[in-house]
């Protein structure tokens, strides 16, 4: 082996470029997969429903459809469009996961009619 070759297989680039492009990529992944709503999502899921009042609470608070689509219109002629904005609230499922909890306590545990919140 001559020293232009050896100095070539020790000094290439590809051999430094591969451990940086790995850490970068690794750090990348470390930071997309924090999920800062966890704890709240977590907290939420925690929920127990073991009273009927707090049930109607919620069941009240948290409406059954999205409520924000709107088609903003004049002469006829839709201007805006503003898309359903539950579809954009990172916790929707969390909340109509605890409203259907507390439903179903009304409904099973409570043996309540629940057709209003529905």
């Amino acid at each position: 082996m001559n020293l232009v070759q050896h100095t070539f297989e020790t000094l290439h680039l590809s051999g430094w470029l591969e451990p940086l492009q790995q850490a970068k990529s690794d750090s990348a992944v470390i930071r997309s997969k924090i999920d800062w709503l966890a704890p709240l999502r977590k907290w939420l899921n925690g929920i127990e429903i073991k009273d009927s009042t707090i049930a109607h609470r919620i069941c009240k608070s948290i409406p059954s459809q999205c409520p924000f689509e709107r088609e903003v219109k004049i002469w006829g002629r839709t201007i805006v469009k503003i898309p359903p904005l539950c579809k954009l609230n990172p916790l929707y499922n969390e909340l109509m996961t605890l409203r259907f909890r507390a439903i179903c306590y009304l409904a099973d545990t409570c043996g309540e009619d629940v057709s209003v919140y529905c």
